[in-house]
């Protein structure tokens, strides 16, 4: 794309280069055959002639001198005429602006780590870029429509325009560099052939996919896909909720904005280096110290605790799910890297 830009940008202004070549070496030519003048001094005249400076001439002109440098005159106006509006249309065109734009987005693109790409903005995608954004981890949106695309950017997001089942799009997308993937395409079956795509480019890859039908889930773990969300089954057990047990359903709703302060659930990893290994939880009293809630641990095994007590010894390498503002949960971030 960018190869071409620069194509049309040669195109447009290599008439203008060459007929000022051609008019200079005619301009020279002819005074140094009409007024007997050497080159530089002929190479001077059809300067000042064709810039329309007109002083400082080498010497009077005879009458044929004279009409030549009437020729010069006009021919000069007219190709800094047309160069002028060649460069007002292009400028007007607003094409060297796309260009830097698609110049600046592929230099962030290769410098980009640790980011995760949302294959597809629809209504799901929108809501993953949103919450992204929120939790402060770069992202990348690939989708197809030039609409979307110019959506996201006018949002200040970084985007791609391209299939994301692509490999070429996922390679530019930085996925040899990304912590993660999500893929929200609207389709169940484009989203399987992200998932392939995504997998077989990285194998360590963690891909989180959209399901719409549930005969979709088998496909997709096949395909490669860590986690499924199946939007219609999330929202199902939420409405039930809200029918049979409305009371939960205001108490999740009341902790989501306590006090004007939003809570997050957080999984944080204990580092060997943490000072918090080895302590029970009423050692590590981090209720009072940070304000922070633990509601399970998830061991270094794999098997998740959700009875856990005062008396629970806080494991290196273990999982811990905390509940707590975003600020807290990144105190407690820091404490659990040591």
């Amino acid at each position: 794309m960018g190869h071409d830009v620069h194509q049309r940008v040669f195109r447009r202004f290599l008439f203008p280069i060459i007929s000022l070549a051609v008019l200079l070496a005619a301009g020279t030519a002819g005074y140094r055959w009409m007024e007997s003048l050497g080159t530089i001094d002929a190479l001077y005249m059809t300067v000042i002639t064709i810039s329309t400076v007109g002083f400082g001439e080498v010497k009077p002109l005879s009458p044929t001198g004279r009409l030549f440098t009437i020729g010069l005159i006009f021919s000069g106006g007219g190709l800094v005429a047309y160069t002028l509006s060649g460069t007002a249309a292009f400028v007007l065109s607003g094409e060297w602006r796309a260009n830097w734009a698609r110049k600046k987005r592929h230099s962030m693109l290769a410098h980009i780590s640790h980011h995760v790409i949302i294959c597809g903005y629809g209504r799901i995608g929108r809501h993953v870029a949103h919450e992204l954004k929120a939790e402060g981890i770069p992202f990348v949106v690939v989708d197809l429509s030039p609409e979307k695309i110019a959506d996201i950017m006018e949002s200040g997001y970084l985007a791609l325009q391209g299939d994301a089942s692509s490999e070429a799009n996922l390679k530019e997308a930085g996925i040899d560099r990304a912590r993660g993937l999500v893929a929200a395409a609207n389709s169940d079956a484009e989203n399987v052939f992200i998932v392939l795509t995504a997998r077989s480019m990285r194998k360590d890859l963690l891909i989180v996919a959209r399901a719409n039908f549930e005969e979709s889930e088998p496909k997709l773990l096949r395909a490669g896909a860590n986690r499924l969300i199946l939007p219609y089954r999330i929202t199902g057990r939420r409405m039930v909720t809200m029918l049979v047990r409305p009371d939960v359903a205001d108490f999740l709703d009341d902790i989501a904005h306590a006090g004007g302060m939003e809570l997050l659930l957080e999984q944080v990893q204990l580092m060997p280096a943490s000072p918090l290994v080895g302590k029970t939880l009423s050692q590590a009293q981090l209720p009072s110290k940070l304000g922070i809630t633990v509601v399970a641990c998830k061991l270094p095994n794999g098997q998740l605790n959700m009875r856990i007590g005062p008396d629970t010894v806080l494991q290196e390498n273990a999982r811990l799910i905390a509940l707590g503002t975003r600020e807290q949960l990144q105190a407690l971030i820091k404490l659990a890297q040591g």
